[in-house]
């Protein structure tokens, strides 16, 4: 189901598709969302490059990565499989790091990736913006229609590029109907919304913005969006929204971040990655009764 609006990634297509170097890959990859456009407190790129760019790519795709990805990487590898890169969303490495010992996580996720030959490869910040990231994915899945930036990165050169999509639905339907629909897509563990939200306002419009995005609640108000699916929201956030006439949706950032990493999965096969796979053991970090 995260297929839709494939035929985007067909303008990042390798023309010799045999048997893609990690390498190749990556070149291809940072033509469709270039590093250079993440922000200033981000890492995006290259976390540990243990000398494997030469290599064919069998890639790993998760949103998060963790000890558990890392293990499972090396649990396929040790079954046969050619696992040699974990293509991350989220940041190994975030904000510098000290010292590399085996009793802290990143750096024995270091350790590992250097004995066991696995890479780290991160797309965050600079993947939220283009089209099939993790805002153009969820824009998909609701089957929004003429789809803008809620706040563009680039109005001048490329006014599509930006942090969350705004469009519109098929046809107006109610709230209830909205929030079963995100449900059953995303699956959340749990779906928060506005409180005071009517279950039978008629929504037509709506934003999405996977991650943490209730700081954009000000640009989506001057998008006309009556109602806001994003993820991380607080206490404050929602009596922020419920002020704007916003119906705020936070349905988790693992939930509306995961499908474009599926998405990710396909796309490293139309390069020709001959395996590619997305995580089983990607972690939400958080558990509900």
């Amino acid at each position: 189901m995260y297929l839709a609006g494939f035929a985007y990634l067909s303008e990042y297509r390798l023309t010799d598709m045999s048997q893609t170097k990690i390498v190749e890959l990556i070149a291809t990859f940072e033509q469709w969302a270039d590093p250079s456009w993440q922000e200033k407190w981000d890492n995006c790129g290259w976390q540990v490059n243990p000398g494997i760019l030469e290599q064919p790519a069998g890639v790993l795709v998760c949103l998060t990565p963790t000890l558990a990805v890392m293990a499972e990487a090396i649990a396929l590898k040790t079954q046969g499989h050619p696992v040699n890169l974990i293509f991350a969303h989220h940041p190994l490495i975030f904000g510098g790091i000290s010292s590399v010992t085996p009793d802290q996580g990143v750096g024995d996720m270091i350790r590992q990736s250097i004995e066991h030959q696995i890479g780290i490869y991160t797309a965050h910040t600079n993947f939220d913006q283009v089209a099939n990231g993790t805002a153009d994915v969820l824009a998909q899945l609701l089957s929004l229609q003429d789809t803008q930036p809620v706040e563009a990165t680039d109005p001048v050169s490329d006014p599509h590029r930006g942090y969350g999509r705004v469009g519109n639905l098929p046809q107006p339907q109610p709230l209830q109907t909205l929030l079963e629909s995100i449900q059953s897509l995303l699956n959340p563990p749990r779906l928060l919304f506005s409180p005071t939200a009517d279950l039978q306002q008629q929504i037509s419009k709506v934003a999405v913005l996977g991650g943490s995005g209730a700081s954009y609640l000000s640009a989506v108000s001057k998008t006309g969006a009556q109602a806001y699916l994003t993820a991380d929201c607080k206490f404050h956030q929602f009596q922020e929204s419920r002020d704007r006439g916003i119906v705020l949706i936070d349905a988790g950032h693992y939930a509306t971040e995961r499908p474009a990493c599926d998405r990710l999965v396909t796309w490293c096969k139309t390069q020709g990655v001959k395996w590619a796979q997305l995580s089983q053991k990607d972690e939400d970090f958080r558990q509900f009764l």
